[in-house]
């Protein structure tokens, strides 16, 4: 459960930060003192909630890089990672995308992950795992699935979805904030302590709607990787991720990984970035064509 929470706190810690800056500043009281309108507070909720999604997308390859500890490799003597440049170079060109930088990051498990801003500035990179536990075959279709979540926008459409949830939380808060308190000439520190615990609470609950978004995308890259790699491959390669899988080292990265090395039931499964691997297999299984 750990790392579940960990994942999630990410999101709110966006929220809060931005709303200490808000208050630090005086944005907050200013907005309460001159009687801002319901488009003004709109307004103001949309840039610091669209404003820290998009800082956040914007720096993200350099944040893999220094989180995951990724080395980028573009030319190496190395068998196995000329193979993977390979992989990369031949799938971005079926795609029309981009050629992305490629990596490899330090870790025991086998996972991999997609970042970047764009679908033609994105960051493909794989655990050191994956690479010794991995036959070609099935790393082919792992790179399938991370391609076609850059392919897709996914990591965009994730920011985006993200900002829009931000921005009601920030709104919502603010609102629901004033009808509380209203003391000093219609704001007091009842108003701003209100609107810190609605941020968490409303920001918990906007992380549940970002994580369905996740679990749904991961079946369309599945699809995708069977598309690429064939299906055959892409179901060894999460045969293979069951019997060795752990959460990226980074969770902040979870999202973006090929799986978080949970299987839940219930309520649990709501904060899970990932659909359980069985279902995952079972629905590459039932397709009739990729």
């Amino acid at each position: 459960m750990k790392r579940i929470i960990l994942f999630v706190l990410t999101n709110i810690a966006v929220l809060l930060v931005l709303s200490v800056v808000a208050q630090v500043t005086g944005l907050d009281r200013w907005l309460a003192l001159h009687g801002a309108s319901l488009g003004g507070l709109l307004t103001f909720a949309a840039f610091f909630g669209f404003g820290g999604a998009l800082i956040s997308l914007a720096m993200s390859k350099f944040m893999a890089k220094r989180a995951m500890g990724v080395q980028v490799i573009n030319q190496s003597p190395d068998p196995t990672a000329q193979f993977l440049l390979a992989v990369v170079q031949q799938q971005a060109q079926r795609l029309g995308i981009g050629m992305p930088e490629v990596g490899i990051f330090p870790a025991a498990e086998p996972n991999a992950f997609a970042t970047g801003a764009s679908r033609n500035h994105a960051l493909v990179a794989v655990s050191s795992g994956l690479l010794e536990r991995m036959n070609r075959e099935e790393i082919e279709a792992v790179v399938g699935h991370e391609m076609t979540h850059v392919a897709n926008g996914d990591m965009v459409t994730l920011t985006l979805l993200q900002g829009v949830l931000n921005t009601f939380v920030i709104f919502l808060s603010r609102i629901i904030g004033g009808v509380i308190d209203r003391s000093e000439n219609g704001r007091g520190g009842g108003y701003f302590l209100t609107v810190l615990v609605l941020q968490m609470v409303l920001g918990f609950l906007a992380s549940l709607i970002v994580l369905w978004f996740s679990r749904y995308r991961e079946f369309r890259a599945d699809r995708g990787g069977a598309h690429l790699a064939g299906r055959d491959k892409m179901i060894a390669a999460l045969e293979e991720l069951k019997r060795g899988h752990e959460p990226l080292p980074a969770r902040q990265f979870a999202a973006f990984g090929i799986s978080d090395g949970a299987e839940a039931g219930g309520l649990r499964r709501l904060l899970l970035s990932h659909p359980p691997l069985d279902e995952r297999i079972a629905a590459l299984r039932s397709l009739t064509t990729v």
